[in-house]
């Protein structure tokens, strides 16, 4: 972010839905530097407050990725299905080695709990 200029984020215009998705996959990025940079903090010090308030707004920071990325999953399905097949090639590559990985539930979730990727099913 370029911080000196206090406009430089502003859009001049409305954007249309492909560069609404290029916006989506950068603030994932800056959602991850975020991440990065808390992260590398509450590692680097002893400081008991530090380490929970830093380690505190990096899991924020996590749960806005989650966001973000249920944002880019409505706003261009076909992306949605790319992310469902990856999954299921490294769910299938652990499978090999035999590590089972848990199925997600939803916030507040229980049996039946949807999740985004239940909700995109087309089955």
């Amino acid at each position: 972010m370029a911080f000196g200029n206090p406009f430089q984020a502003n859009v001049e215009r409305k954007m249309n839905k492909a560069e609404l998705i290029q916006a989506v996959r950068l603030d994932l990025s800056g959602e991850l530097e975020a991440i990065y940079g808390y992260d590398a903090h509450v590692q680097a010090t002893d400081n008991a407050a530090a380490k929970k308030v830093l380690a505190d707004i990096r899991d924020e920071e996590i749960a806005h990725m989650g966001e973000l990325l249920t944002l880019l999953r409505t706003l261009d399905p076909k992306e949605a299905d790319l992310f469902t097949s990856g999954e299921s090639e490294v769910r299938g590559m652990l499978g090999e080695i035999g590590i089972t990985v848990p199925e997600q539930k939803a916030a507040g979730g229980g049996e039946g709990a949807k999740t985004v990727g239940s909700l995109l099913d087309k089955s």
